[in-house]
């Protein structure tokens, strides 16, 4: 258990590691070279670990270097046997992108993790990468982990993937697929939720020399024979975890800087800013950072699709606003790490906040929140996201609150020396 400690902060700076997004691609990708990348701030956290174990499994060396980065020498596209499973505890990021990767070897993997991760969907990534030649098989009658993989008739070819659950399984294919022999045509049924991480998968694979086209927001090709390039690469800090301090600005009606981050990050959180300006915010953009600062606010009506980390945390801040918050197009968060719609809703009950619920949207209905124990559901962004609560209300205590090492280890060091006016 962990007690915020309410306080009316003080203006002020802060800085963010590395985003998690781009650490997973930039690791899986400097894994695809041949020869040896340099990739520096990676954040270091119990996702990216995982990610990094399942490398070293499939015949990536990756080590630390002195020049705080990761070495990383590669398996030039054909990753090696491994006979033992793949325990990826419950990133969900690490197993979707991962799975793809697996797709390009010649042997069977099995790619498992905890309970919850157990529960989480694959069947549609599954049945994509059986169409373009794998044998792609669950363990479960669900389609959801463990999964066994093995790649070895998968040369590509034309795909049809659902993407209305995570785009992150779109992002895993146009990865793979550049090294498969006839690359990929992919069309995507149904809407594609969180469209931005796609784009960052685009930008990320150019900075490799790889590229793939996007035709439509439904069809995406990628030429296949490709080679990642190794060199040195930058991981820009993470806008997610950015948000819980803007949040804070919002909540305290202080001002709070994020540094070395700018809006025109391909991160979809970076959206939050506006959000946070329409609730009655003031922003401040500058070359060095952006600066959110609290003020009177108000609900708002907003589609959230394309920055679902961030929901948690607005919902909190909406508890605080006058009138209703109307949270759109969220269905993909009920197979995230809990199903967030229902967590976050339940615990903002607990500190006498009401929620209307519905399979894809939440509506907050503001008012005065009070203190509360907070059940976390082991989920670090219902941690953090609290955790912003306490810092405007009396008695806010979060259960587990170690679970912020999923994503944002050093998020209490950071969160706890956030000063109040003396």
């Amino acid at each position: 258990m962990k007690t915020i400690q309410k306080r009316t902060l003080r203006d002020t700076e802060v800085s963010i590691p590395g985003s998690k997004s781009i650490s997973h691609r930039m690791i899986i990708m400097a894994s695809l070279c041949e020869g040896e990348s340099m990739v520096k701030n990676v954040l270091s956290s119990e996702d990216i670990e995982l990610t990094i174990s399942a490398l070293r499994c499939m015949g990536a060396v990756i080590y630390n270097s002195d020049t705080a980065g990761l070495k990383i020498r590669g398996f030039g596209g054909r990753p090696l046997a491994h006979p033992d499973p793949v325990y990826l505890r419950n990133s969900g990021t690490s197993m979707r992108l991962l799975a793809s990767i697996g797709a390009l070897g010649n042997t069977d993997y099995l790619f498992t993790g905890n309970a919850r991760m157990c529960e989480r969907p694959m069947d549609h990534l599954l049945k994509a990468l059986n169409m373009a030649g794998a044998d792609v098989r669950s363990q479960t009658a669900q389609g959801t982990p463990p999964v066994v993989i093995n790649g070895k008739e998968c040369a590509g070819g034309k795909i049809r993937i659902d993407c209305s659950v995570s785009s992150q399984y779109l992002s895993g294919l146009l990865i793979a697929g550049a090294v498969m022999e006839k690359g990929l045509h992919i069309h995507v049924e149904n809407s594609l939720v969180s469209t931005p991480y796609v784009n960052l998968t685009l930008n990320t694979m150019k900075k490799f020399q790889v590229h793939a086209d996007k035709i439509s927001d439904h069809e995406y090709r990628v030429p296949g024979g490709q080679r990642y390039m190794p060199g040195e690469f930058t991981v820009e800090p993470d806008l997610s975890n950015a948000g819980y301090f803007w949040l804070a600005g919002a909540v305290t009606g202080a001002a709070v800087k994020v540094k070395n981050v700018t809006p025109g990050s391909l991160q979809g959180d970076v959206k939050l800013i506006y959000v946070l300006r329409d609730m009655g915010c003031t922003l401040d953009i500058q070359e060095d950072g952006i600066t959110v600062k609290g003020g009177h606010l108000k609900g708002v009506d907003v589609d959230m699709g394309d920055m679902p980390d961030a929901v948690p945390g607005l919902a909190v801040a909406a508890s605080f606003a006058q009138g209703g918050t109307v949270i759109r197009n969220i269905g993909h968060l009920r197979a995230k790490e809990c199903d967030r719609i229902d967590a976050v809703a339940s615990q903002l009950s607990r500190m006498g906040i009401t929620v209307d619920t519905g399979e894809d949207w939440m509506i907050v209905h503001g008012g005065t929140p009070h203190g509360a124990v907070i059940k976390t559901f082991d989920d670090h962004r219902i941690a953090m996201s609290f955790a912003v609560a306490g810092l405007a209300v009396e008695g806010v205590t979060i259960e587990k609150p170690g679970c912020v090492g999923k994503s944002f280890p050093s998020f209490w060091d950071i969160f706890d020396a956030l000063e109040g006016k003396r």
